[in-house]
């Protein structure tokens, strides 16, 4: 009995003298310096939902709507500083029987355009008209878009049958945009 709690004594001094210490190597506190983040932000741009009859006012067809909502996210620093790619993503889904053109146009402080971009539309013809785009900004044209404060659209509508204000369908837009950051 007496050796049972002389082994038991022993073990417990070696468990506590094993948990007591410990190994540690040198901590570099510089590697903070080398860390690199590369976050991805997702957002909406624009969205609009223009029908038929709005292309039609007091009986008479207006061939283009115009639009220009104010982008100005450029002004802040980070984006500025850090930003190191953009694509823009637009969706246009044609129920009207007409054919469009979009037009877009970047627009800085002055009002000045820095970047245009269009695309065709084509008239729905009774099946799914989703038209697509994406534009990457990367190094020169990034350093363009980011002067940006407006972006323009204008809707053009081309030659068809004519609208009136009973015409159904739409024109509806989404657009999104995909930042890409580096963050050292």
């Amino acid at each position: 009995m007496m050796q049972l709690r002389t082994i038991h004594r022993i073990l417990s001094v070696l468990i506590l003298i094993l948990f007591s210490s410990s190994c540690a190597s040198d901590l570099d506190y510089n590697q903070v310096n080398d860390i690199k983040l590369e976050p991805v932000i997702i957002s909406n741009l624009a969205y609009f939902d223009v029908e038929a009859n709005q292309f039609v006012t007091g009986g008479v067809e207006q061939n283009v709507i115009f639009d220009a909502p104010t982008v100005d996210v450029f002004s802040e620093k980070f984006f500025t500083e850090k930003l190191n790619r953009i694509d823009l993503f637009f969706e246009i889904n044609n129920t009207i029987n007409r054919s469009y053109r979009i037009d877009l146009v970047f627009l800085d402080r002055n009002n000045q355009p820095v970047h245009s971009s269009n695309f065709f539309v084509p008239a729905y013809s009774g099946a799914e008209n989703i038209v697509t785009k994406t534009e990457t900004f990367q190094n020169a044209s990034l350093d363009l878009l980011k002067r940006t404060i407006k972006i323009t659209f204008r809707l053009t509508m081309l030659a068809g049958p004519p609208l009136s204000e009973s015409s159904v369908g739409n024109l509806k837009l989404r657009s999104g945009v995909t930042a890409y950051f580096v963050v050292e």
